[in-house]
């Protein structure tokens, strides 16, 4: 039998889930535990103070019309937050603080001290003769947030970075992780936190650098007997961004060197921006004292663009370059290059190339014929977006009424040919089709298969469609 905190949370979740997206839902609502209701308060436990943080600038107001609308007036809500006491190995501990009472929390990281053998910390800037120098700050100029384009796939880790560009140091994100794999605008949102931040804050320090050029850099410090000053430089820095923390795997004494780094840094409320191509839990040969660090703020990945950024990325890629393409030419660079930004501007780049050096116009033909050539090595998997694209032109559908809920006969027959051929061309999961084609379900995926098989063995203009859009699909 459900307990009272259960059934009302429940129900909570039902109004929520009706209010955000289904992605924010699971992130964000689907990890809460309903712990108590007593006299009107609901109490729940959320994994972090980020998770609480998060929740309080975003979904404040929908949580508080919710429990009222649940419990009544009077109604409130009350966090326990999780808290990992990293540094001496005791088990999580929770604290509870009301909604809204920001200022009864405190960053749990930045109070523990940086080595607890030491009562007190030497100040590392009391040396003689070292004096703070102008630092290069090593930032590229054209990677700023004004050309990051924001999708569903990097949102978070975006508004996270912005966060951090307004208040370096002063966030629950520090770190901040940003993680994924190649090409999907780590090292551009990296620079981007840099460069809004020596716009925001001109008198700070910012220093970008790769974990390959920091290890070459400690090493020659090493050899040169430098060591105290290498560290000391590093301390000195207000905004330290790492790119490609992975690169430290193995390098036990490059990591020993950044662990005391970080614990300074992090210790005097100094920002930390890392990236790296895995989270923090998948990183190999890193000492976990480091990894234990590296969990103290937040981890945010970037996905794979879906079909509206990538869009998107072309079209502001062409907008900076002063350049006009065929919208067919653009849908099709997006439709066939699903990966990752880098190759789809490359495609770009190189599609504008063929066309000045062979004196041809820019056409659909030529892009087929470029894409193939671009993508032959790589045994592209057809994508379901693509397959949806050749579907809705073959039946004259717009996109948006295919996912639609309506029952209409064309567009439920043509949605039923898009997942037959998402389910045989590609190798996402049956939910995966069903969330691409309007949020259904692995069971009407499977029905639509079905109904796809028997209407070709029954009616043979149908059999005619589905041949047809196959070759379609094929030739792209």
């Amino acid at each position: 039998m459900e307990k009272p905190h259960e059934k009302a949370w429940k129900d909570c979740l039902a109004v929520i889930k009706d209010n955000v997206s289904l992605q924010s839902f699971k992130t964000w609502f689907e990890p809460i535990v309903p712990l108590k209701l007593k006299n009107k308060v609901l109490t729940i436990q959320v994994p972090s103070q980020f998770f609480y943080e998060w929740l309080e600038e975003h979904y404040i107001t929908l949580l508080k019309k919710t429990i009222q609308k649940e419990l009544g007036t009077g109604g409130r809500l009350e966090y326990s937050i999780i808290m990992d006491n990293a540094q001496n190995n005791t088990k999580p501990y929770s604290i509870k603080i009301p909604t809204s009472d920001k200022k009864n929390i405190k960053n749990p990281a930045l109070s523990m001290p940086l080595d607890l053998n030491q009562s007190t910390i030497r100040n590392p800037f009391i040396i003689p003769g070292l004096k703070k120098v102008v630092v290069d700050s090593q930032l590229n100029p054209n990677y700023s947030f004004d050309n990051f384009i924001e999708g569903d796939c990097n949102r978070l880790a975006r508004s996270a970075g912005f966060a951090v560009a307004n208040k370096p140091g002063g966030t629950a994100f520090n770190p901040l992780l940003v993680y994924g794999d190649v090409g999907l605008g780590k090292t551009h949102l990296a620079n981007a936190i840099g460069i809004e931040i020596k716009k925001n804050y001109p008198n700070k320090t910012v220093l970008y650098v790769s974990s390959e050029k920091f290890t070459h850099q400690f090493i020659d410090a090493v050899r040169s007997n430098a060591q105290n000053d290498f560290v000391h430089f590093y301390q000195m820095i207000d905004v330290l961004i790492i790119d490609d923390v992975q690169f430290f795997a193995g390098k036990e004494k490059t990591q020993d060197v950044f662990f005391h780094i970080f614990n300074h840094l992090h210790q005097n409320g100094k920002q930390l921006v890392l990236t790296s191509d895995k989270p923090p839990v998948e990183l190999q040969g890193m000492e976990q004292r480091l990894l234990s660090r590296f969990k103290w703020g937040l981890s945010a990945d970037l996905q794979s663009p879906d079909l509206e950024t990538r869009i998107a990325v072309l079209n502001k890629k062409m907008y900076a370059d002063g350049i006009e393409l065929p919208k067919e030419v653009v849908e099709y660079l997006a439709y066939s290059i699903t990966s990752n930004i880098r190759e789809l501007e490359g495609a770009l780049i190189s599609l504008i190339a063929q066309s000045s050096l062979n004196k041809k116009a820019i056409t659909l033909d030529l892009a087929k014929q470029m894409i193939d050539k671009f993508v032959k090595n790589t045994a592209r998997e057809v994508s379901i977006d693509y397959i949806q694209k050749v579907v809705c032109d073959y039946f004259s559908l717009p996109l948006d009424l295919m996912k639609s809920k309506t029952r209409k006969r064309e567009v439920v027959q043509a949605r039923q040919i898009a997942m037959y051929f998402s389910k045989s061309l590609t190798k996402s999961s049956l939910a995966t089709i069903g969330m691409h084609c309007g949020g259904k379900d692995h069971a009407t995926v499977l029905h639509a298969c079905r109904t796809v098989n028997n209407l070709m063995e029954t009616d043979k203009r149908f059999k005619v469609y589905v041949a047809d859009i196959e070759k379609k699909i094929n030739l792209s």
